[in-house]
C-alpha cells in the first residue's frame, strides 16, 4: 500500500545565525557604538582646519577687536580708562569683569587667535608638502582624447613627429613652461606662482598673528603727563602708570630722559569747523642712557612718534596747567606750583584741584590744610548765567580760573594713596563768604583774598601740558612684514593663472604627421587660448601645415570642432564640447583639488 501526500514539506526552521544573515537590521552588539575617541578627534581636527571654520574664526577675530577700538584700553592710555570709569560708574564693573579694558590680552580674544593659529598651521603644512611634491614631479601626461579639452587646435604637416615634438618642447620652455617630452607628446604647465601666492598669503597671516602674539607677550606701555619746562626719567617711579606683560616688566624699561620744552596747539577759528584742531606739536629734548652730553632735540606730533632706543613716544593729549600761588594770613608763601587741569570736553573746559597740605596753623590757632577745586576755561564766556563754567573755544583766547575753597583735613597724612586730580571733601569744610560758598573768578595775574583771614590765592598765569604714551612693542615689524607679504600673496593668487598645454605629433597611416595642441586652465581665463594660438603660429616654422589634406584628416576634424591652427574658431569662443577629461583621472601625479583655504 503506497503512501501519498498532498502537503509540501517545509524546510526546517532556520537557526538564529541564519536569520541574522537574511536580515538587514543592524546587529545588536554589546561592544562600543560610534566612531570612538580617535574618530571624534580626527573629525574635530578636520573641522578646525577647514576653510569654513577658518573664515568663522577670522570673522570672530574682527568682531572681537571692535571693543578695543571703542573702549579705552589700559595698554594705550590708562588715564583715559580711569576717566571713562569715573563717567560710567554703572557699567564699568561689568566691563572690568569682561576684560573690555584689556581686550587684546583677554582670555576670550587669546582663545580666538590661538585657534586661528592652529587652523592655519593645519592647512599650511599639508598644502606645502603637497606643493613640494608637485614641483618635484613632471607635468601630467597628455590625455588620450585632446579634442575634448576646452581649447584645441590641430593640423597636418609633412615634418617628422619627433622633430615637431622637440620643437614644441623647446618653444614651451622658452615661454616659461615646465615641459616634459615623453611618450610621443609634450606636457607643459605654468602658473605655479598662483599656489605660491596662496601659501604666501596663509604664511603671512600666520606671521601677522605671530607678531601680534609676540607683542602681547613682550610689550609694555607707560603714561606720563609733562608740563612745559619739565621733564622725567623713564623709570617706574616717575611714570604716571605702567602696564607690563609676561616678558616685559618695569625692570626692562628703556633708559632715557625726556623734557618738554614747549607745546604748540592751533585751532581753526572761523567757518563751520571752528574749534577743530589743526596742529599739535611737542618740542622736546632727550638723551638715551645716562649721558647728558648726548642731548638731542626732537618733535612729537599726532601719529608721528619719537623713537628712543626700543621705545616709541606718542603724543596722546594736551591741556592747560594754571600757575597758582597760595599765601597764609601772615603773607608767607605756603604753596606755589603748576597744576595740570584735565579737559572735559572738546573746548577743553578743564577741572582740577589744588591741595595745600603744608598750610600750617589757621586763623583759629589749629593746624589746618586747604583745598581748592575749580575749572580752567581757555575761552570763558562773558556771563555764566544759565550755562555754568564752560569754555567756548579750545584756544586760550580769554582764559579764566574758577575756584572753590575748603579748609580742614585733606587726608594726605594718613598714608593712604590719593588721586591727585580729585579732592576728598569728607573732612573738609567749604569756606563761606557773605553766607554763601566761597567762590572766585580769576584772570591771569589776579588774586583772591580768602575769607576769615586764611590769606590769598593768586592766579599767576598758565602753561600747557602734554601727555605721552611710551610704548615698547617688538612685534610690530613682524606684523607689518606679514601684512605686506599677505597683500603680495593675495595679488599672486588672484591674477596668476595655473594652466597646462599638451602637444602631440603622431605619424598618420597615409603619410604625414598630425599635430594636436590642447590647453586647460585651472580657472576661467582667456589667456590659455591666446597662448595656444601663439604657440601654434610659432610651431609653423618647424611643422608647416600641408596645403592639401585628404578627407578624414586633421583639417576635417578642425572643421567639425570649429578650431583653427591659430586657436578657436573666429567670431567668439569655441563651441560647447563634451566635458573636458580630467587629466588627474589618467595621470596619478596630477594634483587633486583639496578642501583648502583658497
Amino acid at each position: 500500500m503506497s503512501k501519498t501526500t498532498t502537503d509540501t514539506e517545509l524546510p526546517p526552521a532556520p537557526d538564529d545565525t541564519a536569520a541574522e544573515r537574511l536580515s538587514t537590521a543592524p546587529v545588536e552588539s554589546d561592544g562600543p557604538i560610534g566612531i570612538g575617541v580617535l574618530g571624534w578627534a580626527r573629525w574635530m581636527w578636520r573641522q578646525l582646519t577647514s576653510m569654513r571654520v577658518a573664515l568663522i574664526l577670522l570673522f570672530l577675530l574682527s568682531l572681537a577687536a571692535i571693543p578695543g577700538s571703542l573702549i579705552p584700553q589700559n595698554g594705550q592710555n590708562q588715564f583715559k580708562v580711569q576717566t571713562w570709569k569715573a563717567q560710567h560708574t554703572t557699567v564699568a564693573p561689568i566691563y572690568e569683569k569682561l576684560q573690555l579694558f584689556d581686550v587684546y590680552s583677554s582670555v576670550w580674544f587669546s582663545a580666538i587667535y590661538i585657534l586661528l593659529f592652529v587652523s592655519l598651521a593645519g592647512c599650511i603644512i599639508p598644502r606645502t608638502w603637497q606643493f613640494v611634491g608637485v614641483l618635484r614631479s613632471q607635468p601630467p601626461a597628455a590625455p588620450r582624447n585632446l579634442t575634448r579639452m576646452p581649447v584645441y587646435a590641430a593640423w597636418r604637416t609633412g615634418a617628422d613627429p619627433e622633430r615637431v615634438n622637440a620643437a614644441a618642447h623647446r618653444l614651451l620652455r622658452k615661454r616659461g613652461f615646465r615641459a616634459n617630452l615623453a611618450g610621443g607628446s609634450v606636457a607643459a604647465e605654468k602658473g605655479y606662482l598662483r599656489e605660491v601666492g596662496n601659501l604666501l598669503f596663509h604664511l603671512s597671516l600666520f606671521a601677522l598673528l605671530g607678531g601680534f602674539a609676540w607683542a602681547s607677550l613682550a610689550s609694555g606701555t607707560g603714561g606720563k603727563l609733562i608740563v612745559e619746562g619739565q621733564g622725567y626719567s623713564n623709570t617706574i617711579t616717575q611714570l604716571d602708570d605702567f602696564t607690563g606683560t609676561r616678558f616685559y616688566g618695569n625692570q626692562d624699561l628703556d633708559p632715557f630722559y625726556l623734557k618738554l620744552d614747549d607745546f604748540t596747539s592751533k585751532f581753526q577759528n572761523t567757518g563751520d569747523q571752528m574749534g577743530a584742531a589743526r596742529q599739535f606739536t611737542a618740542n622736546v629734548e632727550y638723551y638715551q642712557g645716562s649721558d647728558e652730553s648726548k642731548l638731542k632735540k626732537g618733535s612729537i606730533e599726532v601719529n608721528h612718534p619719537l623713537e628712543i632706543g626700543g621705545s616709541k613716544v606718542y603724543l596722546i593729549g594736551h591741556g592747560y596747567a594754571p600757575v597758582i600761588t597760595v599765601k597764609n594770613g601772615k603773607g608767607d608763601v605756603v604753596y606755589h606750583d603748576v597744576v595740570p587741569f584735565l579737559p572735559q570736553d572738546a573746548n577743553l573746559t578743564s577741572t582740577g584741584v589744588v591741595k595745600v597740605s603744608d598750610y600750617g596753623v589757621g586763623p583759629d590757632g589749629n593746624k589746618t590744610q586747604l583745598g581748592f577745586s575749580g575749572f580752567f576755561l581757555p575761552t570763558a564766556p562773558l556771563s555764566f548765567a544759565g550755562t555754568g563754567p564752560i569754555s567756548l573755544f579750545p584756544g586760550d583766547a580769554a582764559p579764566e580760573l574758577v575756584l572753590n575753597a575748603f579748609s580742614g583735613d585733606l587726608g594726605t597724612d594718613s598714608g593712604l594713596p590719593q588721586n591727585i586730580y580729585q579732592l576728598n571733601t569728607a573732612r573738609l569744610t567749604q569756606m563761606k563768604q557773605d553766607d554763601q560758598p566761597a567762590k572766585a573768578l580769576l584772570k591771569p595775574g589776579q588774586a583772591w583774598e580768602l575769607p576769615d583771614g586764611y590769606g590769598t590765592v593768586t592766579f599767576e598765569g598758565y602753561k600747557q601740558w602734554a601727555s605721552f604714551n611710551v610704548s615698547h612693542r617688538p612685534g610690530n615689524e613682524i606684523a607689518l612684514t606679514g601684512a605686506v607679504l599677505a597683500i603680495l600673496g593675495l595679488i599672486g593668487s588672484l591674477f596668476i593663472q595655473r594652466r597646462r598645454i599638451w602637444v602631440r605629433a603622431v605619424a598618420l597611416p597615409g603619410g604625414g604627421t598630425q599635430v594636436e595642441l590642447a590647453g586647460l586652465a585651472r580657472s576661467e581665463s582667456a589667456k590659455i587660448a591666446e597662448e595656444l594660438a601663439e604657440l601654434a603660429v610659432d610651431l609653423q616654422d618647424d611643422a608647416p601645415a600641408s596645403e592639401e589634406d585628404p578627407p578624414g584628416s586633421a583639417e576635417a576634424a578642425d572643421e567639425e570642432t570649429g578650431a583653427t591652427p591659430e586657436g578657436p574658431a573666429p567670431g567668439g569662443p569655441a563651441p560647447e564640447q563634451p566635458a573636458a577629461e580630467d587629466p588627474a583621472a589618467e595621470d596619478p601625479t596630477a594634483p587633486a583639488d583639496q578642501n583648502s583655504k583658497e
